[in-house]
């Protein structure tokens, strides 16, 4: 089971994320009760069912998934999930960003998968602010060590619109 970091603070997980087993389809696989993150794929096939039967809804976005396919179903989203399936796959940076730049998102991006904490510093600057860590990573020192591996960084991002060189004036 993943660690969560959310906030800066090691929490427990209340979320539970829908997998579509070998044989099931978006179109059959039997809805959870309770706080689920939903694949897009089983959104899109089922939204009006998924509505009407879960007051709060999370979604799960692989890789290869369009956030602008889903940009007028925001509001119906408590979290957002974005996947990373390996370490070296930086795709979901920019699907935060999106979310967060273009989309005004407000809720939570969770940052799933291959979350190392090498990579949290990063990710907090594009817009994530929950981090469900890789199996056997230590939650404690990916707090320590990875929200501090700079002190200030040059470049605009979505935590610091203004560049370093602006914020010095």
């Amino acid at each position: 089971m993943a660690q969560l970091i959310k906030h800066g603070t090691a929490t427990v997980d209340t979320w539970t994320t829908l997998e579509i087993a070998e044989g099931e389809t978006p179109e059959t696989v039997a809805l959870p009760a309770g706080d689920v993150i939903f694949p897009l794929a089983v959104w899109q096939a089922r939204k009006a069912e998924i509505i009407s039967c879960h007051k709060r809804i999370g979604l799960l976005i692989q890789p290869d998934e369009r956030v602008e396919d889903i940009a007028a179903d925001l509001d119906y989203f408590i979290v957002i999930a974005v996947n990373f399936p390996k370490f070296v796959d930086g795709r979901g940076y920019s699907t935060a960003s999106l979310l967060r730049q273009r989309y005004n998102y407000q809720g939570e991006v969770r940052a799933v998968g291959d979350v190392l904490h090498d990579q949290l510093f990063y990710m907090q600057r594009v817009g994530f602010d929950t981090y469900a860590l890789k199996d056997g990573k230590n939650a404690v020192y990916a707090i320590e060590a990875g929200f501090s591996t700079f002190s200030d960084a040059y470049q605009a991002s979505t935590t610091q619109p203004q560049p370093q060189f602006r914020r010095r004036a």
